[in-house]
C-alpha cells in the first residue's frame, strides 16, 4: 500500500437555518454555504427567509468542473 499523500482538515461551524461556515485549508475566510433559489425552494424555506448562498452541491458541481 502507498504512503497517504494528503489529509485534507477542514471545520464545519452550524451558524443556524441552513447556513454553515466551513474553514477550508488554503482559504483566509471561510466559506459560507447556504442555500438559493429552487434548492431554498425543495427544502420548503420561504423567500428571503434566510440569507441566500451557494449550496454544498454548487461548490461539489464547480470542484468537479474546474
Amino acid at each position: 500500500m502507498s504512503e497517504i499523500a494528503y489529509v485534507s482538515e477542514v471545520r464545519v461551524e452550524r451558524l443556524g437555518g441552513p447556513l454553515r461556515a466551513a474553514y477550508l485549508p488554503g482559504e483566509e475566510e471561510p466559506i459560507v454555504y447556504g442555500m438559493h433559489g429552487a434548492i431554498a425552494e425543495h427544502y420548503g424555506m420561504e423567500p428571503g427567509g434566510a440569507p441566500s448562498h451557494a449550496s454544498t452541491i454548487d461548490h461539489v458541481v464547480g470542484a468537479a468542473l474546474g
